[in-house]
């Protein structure tokens, strides 16, 4: 399957790139080489956004057609802590932020597989409170769209 063919909320691995070779150097730069997992942020007929590890890289249809991805079997994809409901857990998959704001919310707590528990959500979505490693933490909707996490089943929500 063309990349310019997936949907968004799945990930993907690329499986081939059918570029020159200076194009592939420069687009392995960015991170795509076969194997990295993708995800689609945004796409448009013309264009798509995607994520790939932590930057989001914006392409045009032509770029788009000459990558080959799979789609990866996950038992629960990961969803963006904005999209949590109040009263959720959930587990912490990735945090998808440039350096700096990354470093910012793992000084935070916010790291790799930490429980965490939406407690509120302001009355217009922004901003949202969670509670994690014991504290409640009040974050943006912007930096809660940039956290990646596994809903937990069936949880009570108790840390």
């Amino acid at each position: 399957m063309r990349l310019a063919c997936i949907e968004k909320d799945k990930t993907y691995e690329i499986l081939s790139l059918d570029f020159p070779q200076e194009t592939g150097r420069h687009l392995s730069d960015l991170g795509l080489q076969v194997g990295q997992k993708v995800r689609l942020v945004s796409k448009n007929k013309d264009s798509a956004i995607i994520m790939v590890k932590s930057s989001r890289l914006a392409f045009d249809k032509s770029i788009l057609e000459k990558i080959d991805v799979g789609q990866v079997e996950q038992e629960e994809a990961p969803l963006p802590l904005s999209d949590l409901q109040v009263g959720q857990s959930a587990l912490i998959y990735d945090i998808f932020a440039p350096k700096a704001i990354k470093r910012r919310l793992m000084d935070m707590g916010i790291t790799k597989k930490t429980k965490i528990y939406l407690r509120k959500v302001a009355p217009l979505g922004d901003p949202i409170e969670i509670t994690l490693r014991g504290y409640e933490l009040t974050l943006r909707k912007s930096e809660a769209q940039l956290i990646s996490v596994l809903k937990l089943e069936g949880d009570s929500g108790d840390n």
